[in-house]
């Protein structure tokens, strides 16, 4: 008799326990985070990255001299061309800073004319450069082993960059005097140069080849200077 009033009087307060025990489960933080994978998902839209200058198609009496180097960054919108989104085409904006050490001289005549000089090892100078500032437009083919799943995988992009020199600064320093040329009539301000780029994960290489040489109808010594240059560098990219 006892056992069932034990019983009754358990079954009686079950309704009383069942609201205080979905209370309690309504303040329950969840074991795990659900995850979501985004099937629509863009890669390497940001990116910056530094590279070294080298300065080509030089004349026999121009030397490249001291250090040559560069930094760009900006935004590039990634298109996928397929449902893995692999494959995608890229276009976006973005700036680049250049300096260039070398024995040419550049400075300016009297009457506003251009000077191209070579400056021979009998001139004592500290400072002898040049430096641009751009903005880029960019655009690339784009292959990589991505998926929803991953940040981590290989890429190898490949594509043009067409860029316009807003900033031109040549500074040439010796012990006596200092020249600053900003003007040049010369400078073929638009530029166009083939990108690749290769890696995986965070460290990617770069190459740059321009297409176009710094300076139109310009000689130096009785020599064309068709100077170029061949960037190489690291990049990083972002989301």
């Amino acid at each position: 008799m006892a056992f069932k009033k034990l019983f009754l009087s358990l079954f009686l307060c079950l309704p009383l326990l069942s609201p205080a025990q979905e209370e309690e489960d309504r303040y329950k933080i969840p074991d795990t985070v659900p995850f979501t994978i985004d099937s629509l998902y863009r890669e390497d839209q940001f990116y910056a990255g530094f590279h070294f200058n080298l300065i080509t198609n030089r004349p026999s009496n121009v030397s490249q001299e001291s250090f040559s180097g560069g930094l760009n960054l900006g935004f590039i919108r990634d298109f996928p061309l397929n449902k893995r989104r692999n494959i995608a085409l890229g276009a976006g904006l973005g700036w680049s800073i250049n300096t260039y050490g070398q024995n040419l001289f550049i400075g300016k005549n009297e009457d506003g004319s251009t000077i191209f000089e070579s400056l021979d090892n009998e001139v004592n100078y500290s400072t002898n450069r040049f430096t641009t500032q751009l903005v880029e437009a960019p655009i690339e083919f784009r292959w990589r082993t991505s998926s929803p799943e991953t940040y981590k995988f290989w890429r190898v992009y490949g594509g043009v960059r067409l860029g316009y020199i807003y900033h031109f600064r040549s500074r040439y320093k010796d012990a006596d005097r200092e020249i600053i040329v900003n003007d040049l009539k010369e400078l073929d301000r638009f530029r166009l140069g083939a990108t690749f780029t290769f890696g995986y994960n965070t460290f990617n290489f770069q190459f740059y080849y321009a297409l176009n040489p710094f300076f139109k109808d310009a000689k130096v010594d009785d020599a064309n200077l068709d100077l170029s240059t061949l960037k190489i560098g690291l990049t990083f990219y972002i989301l």
